[in-house]
């Protein structure tokens, strides 16, 4: 089974998207639903999805987990909630099967040690106590805290998606690579190979910019905790669908046919328990 373990869907006739805030998200600036993305899914392989949320709505999150209670690729949603809410041990108690995990966009918090809150942790001990995932949306800025609460928590399963946005376009390499090696250090910590390219120069990249980024994460995870997702759409402001797995299978031909079959749907399903979906 092949999956993508990260994209979206967005209807802006029912919520705008606070992180579209400029001119450089016009290309996306539109409507996303399940119809657009199954051809690409159909064209290249792919058998089932993760879909992750976009904005911190309760109601968004609902819609997704309805999308994938019905007919179609999408095996799991990563949705949102209030991790700081006293009541979100009960609310997750009453959730869905298709909920397979939690994420909020820390990268826009202004303070960098957001996740080490109190609060935070406590509502991430939630997220374990119900065997949910936290999928951390990090920069190289939030890795020490992401680290911090990783060792705080080692019963919950974190994946670190798009490998902690590099800055590809740069060339910078430092302190990146060294903090994402301390993440996987941590057994319990994953990552998504994902959302290199619009990290890139996204009107010149070429895969020789990228592929060190993608080999480290695999290097430093080992392919049993490495999972592909393709960013969709957000990664057509650089390349489409086809193209960014074509770079996934670029960063992952050293590997053996079994641990190509992790990063392309093992490791995927493993960790947000989809076997069963």
């Amino acid at each position: 089974m092949r999956i993508d373990a990260h994209h979206h869907l967005w209807d802006l006739t029912r919520r705008d998207q606070p992180w579209m805030d400029g001119p450089w998200a016009d290309p996306i600036r539109r409507s996303y639903a399940l119809a657009d993305l199954v051809p690409h899914l159909t064209a290249h392989g792919i058998d089932r999805t993760v879909l992750v949320q976009s904005s911190s709505s309760y109601d968004e999150t609902a819609e997704l987990l309805a999308l994938a209670a019905g007919e179609g690729p999408v095996a799991g949603v990563v949705g949102w909630a209030d991790l700081t809410d006293p009541a979100l041990p009960g609310h997750l108690a009453d959730r869905p099967a298709e909920l397979v995990g939690l994420r909020h966009q820390v990268q826009d918090e202004p303070d960098p040690d957001w996740l080490t809150r109190p609060a935070v942790l406590g509502g991430l001990a939630a997220l374990a106590a119900a065997g949910l995932v936290y999928d951390l949306l990090v920069t190289p800025r939030e890795l020490p805290a992401a680290l911090t609460a990783a060792r705080a928590l080692p019963q919950l399963s974190f994946v670190l998606d798009h490998a902690a946005k590099p800055a590809v376009a740069t060339g910078e390499w430092q302190p990146w690579a060294g903090a994402v090696d301390a993440l996987a250090g941590l057994p319990n910590v994953s990552c998504k190979l994902s959302g290199l390219v619009t990290e890139a120069d996204r009107d010149a990249w070429r895969p020789p910019q990228i592929l060190p980024y993608a080999r480290h994460v695999l290097d430093a995870f080992g392919p049993g905790r490495v999972m592909f997702g393709s960013d969709w759409p957000v990664c057509t402001l650089a390349a489409g669908y086809g193209d960014v797995l074509a770079l996934a299978e670029a960063a992952t031909t050293g590997l053996t046919a079994a641990e190509r079959t992790a990063v392309f749907g093992g490791t995927a399903a493993r960790v947000y328990g989809l076997g069963a979906r």
